[in-house]
């Protein structure tokens, strides 16, 4: 017999199969699961990412797990051409990509978070303006990943939380906009914490952050269901999302305080 979460599971896998989803920064970490999942899902994808090589093996594991169709596009996301990313017709877009940072004291370096902003907010705008005449034939969703760092100060990531902050304040006035507009296309901001994503930016706060992180493999079948089930927000590790969110909103200094006491502080380079 079947528990809920299974059932609920079945339900998103009919939903999925055969439908037109892109994925972008889907060469490693959360994004090369979730194509993972749709592959197994039965959907026809598109991934993108920088690396030609590790989108291949991704390809290749996708046909091999059931993909309807698997297609790829490599290059860097702020020099892409947003229609060279899109299928014939589109039902669900992940916006995934991220541009690399470091974790540590910001030294005033304008010309990097002018970077990131053309990575991390810019592509997600051009991809999303780009697709949305498809979504709104088909009635579907635009899924941005975001992250904690984007709802609530951190000390160490000054350039990144910048950018993830502009993506909450884009979708969630998009939002509003296609409700005007009577477009049935649901916009999804998923707001993570920390994930074990394996990459290289993971790795590198890993000695600071005390808590344990999330495994890669749930959290990107959490970021699917949320898109099918077309949710305005995911917050996930659930718990350790959501209280840091409710404390910002009652009791702001205690939370500024207690993100700088998880932390070991001492160990964060200040070149």
């Amino acid at each position: 017999v079947l528990s809920n979460h299974g059932k609920l599971l079945c339900v998103i896998m009919k939903m999925l199969k055969g439908k037109r989803v892109i994925v972008t920064g889907a060469s490693s970490g959360i994004g090369e699961q979730m194509a993972y999942h749709l592959a197994r899902m039965g959907s026809h994808i598109l991934i993108t990412a920088r690396t030609e090589v590790k989108l291949q093996k991704v390809s290749t594991q996708c046909r091999e797990l059931g993909a309807a169709s698997i297609h790829y596009v490599s290059g860097s996301m702020e020099n892409m051409s947003p229609q060279s990313c899109l299928l014939g017709g589109l039902d669900m877009l992940i916006l995934n990509h991220v541009g690399s940072t470091h974790f540590g004291y910001f030294k005033g370096d304008i010309e990097h978070p002018r970077k990131l902003l053309e990575i991390n907010v810019l592509s997600y705008v051009a991809m999303t303006v780009s697709a949305l005449p498809m979504l709104k034939e088909s009635r579907g969703s635009v899924v941005a990943v975001s992250s904690l760092a984007g709802k609530v100060g951190n000390p160490f990531t000054v350039p990144y939380s910048t950018t993830k902050f502009a993506l909450d304040g884009f979708f969630s006035s998009l939002r509003q906009m296609l409700i005007v507009e009577n477009a049935n296309v649901s916009i999804t901001l998923c707001v993570l914490g920390y994930i074990n994503t394996g990459k290289a930016a993971m790795k590198a706060v890993s000695h600071v952050i005390c808590n344990k992180p999330a495994p890669k493999e749930e959290c990107a079948l959490e970021i699917i269901k949320s898109g099918a089930l077309r949710q305005r927000e995911l917050h996930y590790p659930y718990i350790s999302v959501t209280i840091p969110l409710i404390l910002r909103d009652w009791v702001p200094d205690f939370l500024d305080a207690l993100t700088r006491n998880i932390m070991d502080i001492e160990k964060v380079e200040r070149t």
